[in-house]
């Protein structure tokens, strides 16, 4: 029976194939874990195409998946306060390997996962939502300062405007007019990236400009949006490095270690944060899992749901 879905050269969805791999044994500093749920993302499907080929070597047939979580099944060499049997969320070892029934876990990149949490909220915390903690937190914003965000109504953007509404951050956000329920649902100002009056709902919306933009989108959107950008805006970006230097802008930092991860845990335990998981998948149907978020368009977070498929 296949315990994998990845994918056998660098290329299309056509590369993708469900696979029957000897089970891993961990590492140092790596923990073996039974997966119950696996967070799917954009780069999952980057890392197919072979944008990361530059820097994440592989070796074929590569499983993909970037977030996990589940519960301990072997500790590797110098690994402390974690024991067999211990729930748990994290950042896949290695660069990719979630989408398994077995995968290896970095330890100062994983967490043990709170009661009040589920699987499936927790394994989407590492990648979208840890790159929204550490956003908001690099940009520095103090309360009653105006956060723009380049592409709320996706996984981080959703994630960044919670984390600085409740850091009392005033938050405008643009996107899609079917996401504006949705997005004001989250305490911030949407703004129609696709209406013709979008300069207009700028310039109204925020006549004195932004403290700060967290650009999801680059290119055309953050060109877009120049005439609210002051000398003093500070712009950080995680989407077009090249365009975002023309405005002062600085690539995220990412850090995913256990501290981080564990006080998003423990936001998302206390109500304070909402993952935003809206589609959940079983393992059989990976494929349309990521086909899902390859699209561009899903609305919130997509889960592979372990434990709903034959032999878990």
């Amino acid at each position: 029976m296949p315990n994998a879905y990845g994918f056998t050269r660098y290329g299309g969805p056509e590369m993708q194939q469900f696979l029957d791999l000897p089970k891993l044994v961990p590492g140092p500093d790596e923990l073996l874990v039974e997966v119950y749920a696996a967070g799917v993302n954009p780069v999952d499907w980057k890392v197919r195409a072979g944008m990361h080929r530059a820097f994440l070597h592989l070796e074929m047939p590569a499983v993909l998946g970037r977030e996990v979580a589940g519960v301990v099944e072997q500790l590797g060499e110098g690994v402390d306060g974690f024991t067999a049997g211990d729930p748990v969320f994290g950042t896949s070892a290695r660069g990719c390997g979630g989408y398994a029934r077995f995968a290896l876990l970095t330890a100062g990149q994983t967490a043990p996962k709170p009661a009040a949490v589920s699987f499936t909220d927790a394994a989407v915390l590492p990648v979208a939502v840890g790159t929204a903690y550490d956003g908001v937190g690099q940009l520095g914003l103090a309360a009653g300062e105006t956060l723009l965000i380049l592409g709320i109504g996706g996984g981080v953007g959703s994630a960044a405007a919670q984390i600085a509404r409740d850091a009392g951050i005033r938050v405008i956000g643009t996107a899609a007019a079917a996401k504006r329920e949705f997005v004001e649902s989250l305490g911030a100002t949407a703004i129609d990236y696709d209406s013709g009056a979008f300069d207009e709902q700028l310039k109204t919306i925020l006549p004195n400009g932004v403290d700060a933009i967290f650009d999801l989108v680059g290119g055309e959107a953050l060109n877009s949006v120049s005439p609210v950008i002051s000398p003093g805006c500070r712009v950080l970006t995680v989407a077009d490095p090249e365009t975002a230097a023309r405005f002062g802008a600085r690539p995220l930092s990412r850090t995913s270690s256990t501290k981080t991860l564990t006080e998003l845990a423990r936001r998302v335990a206390e109500g304070r944060l909402d993952p935003q998981v809206r589609s959940v998948f079983r393992f059989e149907e990976a494929e349309a899992a990521l086909r899902e978020v390859e699209s561009g368009h899903p609305w919130g977070k997509v889960v592979l749901d372990m434990r709903s498929s034959p032999g878990h």
